[in-house]
């Protein structure tokens, strides 16, 4: 199985409720590598890579509403996995 990467970004009230340990978590629980961290606008960016199912699993977390704080909305972009992250970190 291939490797991907998934960039997303999160919208709502998910900077300074925990949003971005909770995200690590999970990522972490699914084997994917990668890093959470705010944004200037207000948003959270998630980079996890991995295999396709695990980084499924983690887009469908961040919008199935059991997160902290609030989710508006969630936009992603799919790539090529680049193979240079170890671990999950807060950034």
């Amino acid at each position: 199985m291939t490797d991907v990467r998934l960039t997303a970004w999160v919208r709502g009230r998910v900077q300074g409720v925990g949003f971005r340990w909770w995200t690590r978590a999970r990522a972490l629980e699914l084997g994917l590598a990668g890093w959470a961290r705010n944004t200037e606008d207000g948003r959270v960016e998630v980079v996890a890579e991995g295999g396709e199912e695990s980084c499924a699993a983690l887009l469908g977390l961040l919008r199935a509403g059991g997160t902290p704080g609030r989710v508006d909305a969630v936009v992603e972009r799919w790539s090529e996995a680049k193979g240079n992250l170890a671990g999950f970190v807060e950034r």
